[in-house]
């Protein structure tokens, strides 16, 4: 096995644990040499692993002795474990499991080849190798062909690339807000307006009857690529443009963690309502806390969720000044420039990081009935010269509910899964893997920042119940994806709050 392939298992492996240990498996046994042992919950078996935010070293226990997983068997062994849960197969969840972990190696040999960029809110956003940490197959490109099909377009692979630019008739202009950014990327012959387009949805789509079809009836016109180049971001399908400064989302025909990544068309109406008020939000709050507006989308008729384009605020006019934006989710992965690797106070950072992130998403919910999907890979972290968090910005609309698009209660649950599970829990996990000796000191510290809010909201129960709740709801996306549910009715599990408060310790009488 080579280097590239080891250190593909390596990090292939923990989020198909984390998958495995939340969602079927109970402790059996106290902690012993750093190694945790848990119990299948349906096949009964004994797994044992390395303990830590990232679990590693899988061993099964078998024939009277421990043997060591690699990333095969213990697909192998998830497998096993969903069909006996379930009593039903998914070969494709398998497979998408398989491609998972052969991306991993294909980008780890592209990064090897190309040298990062310079600048660290980049490096931030292509850093994410290992990918969603609770997720069985996150790197799998589902319908996006062989790696040398799409590595020129990966973030994780330092990708940048001119658009693919098409003319749109007038009278087939669809545009939805102001979209009128999108004019000064190109130009347009008359009678046209400008379409930038993702070269790789290009690819996918160009055999497609109805995409050629639009060719043929004069609908598009193919006008060449920009000249200039942009960046893949985390998400792969959004784009930035550094001389506009600008974010552009597109379609992609490509199964990405729990589905194909089109901008469909309700998502897209239901952004297109939700953003204005997202963004009324977040102006009426005191503090430092941004969101990226999406100021509009355009498409075309016709093929309306195959080339839309989305159009986003790029950082620079909602930044503080001196500060610089980190991707959250690389603060849990890792990246060169991290700010958790110059703090020597974790205590004090980690309360910066709450006070910046916590209350502006709390506040939104409270007063304006909004819930941004604040996970790692929406939330980007300013921090000051010296690495300390001083402002959250926040993007994406199109995982963002307004009550009462959802109700109180699915919305508060949905609140809670993205910042307390996803969010909180993450960067929480880097810290004590980091600083054991301060790991016991990062959830009270939350607790407080939530104390603060229920003190002053009265008006909102659920959030002084939430001190008190035993568990809180964690997302299931293996077996969510053996359901096949991910994209439309996710599965979630009990998991341990890490806000509850401990018992008193028991008065000795010393």
């Amino acid at each position: 096995m080579n280097t590239f392939a080891r250190a593909a298992d390596e990090l292939a492996v923990p989020p198909l644990l984390n998958c495995l240990l939340r969602e079927t498996a109970d402790p059996a046994g106290a902690p012993r040499a750093g190694h945790v042992t848990h119990r299948l919950r349906f096949s009964g078996r004994l797994l044992r692993v390395r303990a830590g935010h990232r679990p590693s070293q899988p061993e099964l226990w078998a024939g009277g002795a421990w043997r060591p997983l690699r990333h095969a068997a213990l697909v192998d062994l998830a497998v096993e474990e969903m069909r006996t849960a379930t009593g039903r197969l998914n070969d494709p969840l398998a497979a998408q499991m398989a491609a998972s972990r052969a991306a991993v190696e294909a980008l780890l040999a592209a990064r090897a080849r190309t040298a990062p960029p310079g600048d660290p809110w980049l490096r931030s956003e292509q850093a994410l190798v290992m990918g969603h940490p609770f997720h069985p197959a996150p790197k799998a490109r589902g319908g996006g062909g062989a790696p040398a099909d799409w590595l020129r377009y990966a973030p994780e692979a330092y990708a940048r690339f001119p658009l693919g630019l098409l003319g749109v008739r007038e009278d087939a202009v669809i545009d939805e807000g102001d979209p009128s950014d999108l004019d000064a990327l190109g130009e347009a012959p008359p009678g046209y307006r400008l379409l930038p387009v993702h070269p790789w949805q290009l690819e996918l789509t160009r055999r497609l009857p109805e995409v050629l079809a639009a060719f043929a009836d004069g609908r598009l016109v193919r006008l060449g690529t920009t000249p200039w180049e942009a960046v893949a971001t985390a998400s792969v399908r959004t784009v930035h443009v550094p001389a506009r400064d600008l974010f552009l989302k597109f379609s992609l025909d490509v199964r990405i963690t729990n589905d194909v990544r089109r901008l469909w068309r309700d998502e897209l109406r239901q952004a297109r309502h939700n953003d204005p008020l997202i963004a009324a939000a977040f102006r009426s709050m005191d503090g430092p806390a941004a969101w990226l507006n999406e100021r509009g989308h355009r498409t075309v008729r016709g093929l309306d969720e195959t080339f839309p384009v989305l159009v986003r605020d790029g950082l620079g006019a909602h930044l503080l000044p001196g500060a610089t934006a980190v991707l959250a989710a690389a603060l849990a992965e890792g990246f060169d420039g991290n700010p958790l690797d110059r703090i020597a106070d974790p205590l004090t950072w980690w309360s910066a990081y709450l006070a910046c992130v916590v209350p502006p998403l709390l506040e939104a919910y409270a007063r304006h009935g909004v819930v941004v999907e604040c996970h790692l890979q929406n939330t980007l972290i300013a921090v000051d010269a010296a690495g300390t968090p001083v402002q959250a910005v926040f993007r994406d609309a199109e995982g963002t509910r307004v009550i009462p698009q959802l109700s109180r209660a699915a919305a508060w649950r949905r609140l809670v899964y993205c910042l307390l599970v996803n969010n909180l829990a993450e960067v929480a996990g880097a810290l004590a893997d980091r600083f054991p000796d301060d790991a016991g000191a990062l959830w009270p510290a939350a607790r407080r920042e939530f104390e603060r809010f229920a003190a002053v909201h009265d008006d909102v129960p659920e959030a002084t119940a939430l001190l008190s709740a035993p568990t809180v709801p964690g997302k299931a996306n293996l077996l969510s994806g053996w359901l096949e549910a991910g994209a439309t009715e996710p599965r979630y599990v009990p998991f341990p709050n890490p806000l509850a408060a401990l018992p008193e310790p028991a008065d000795t009488g010393r």
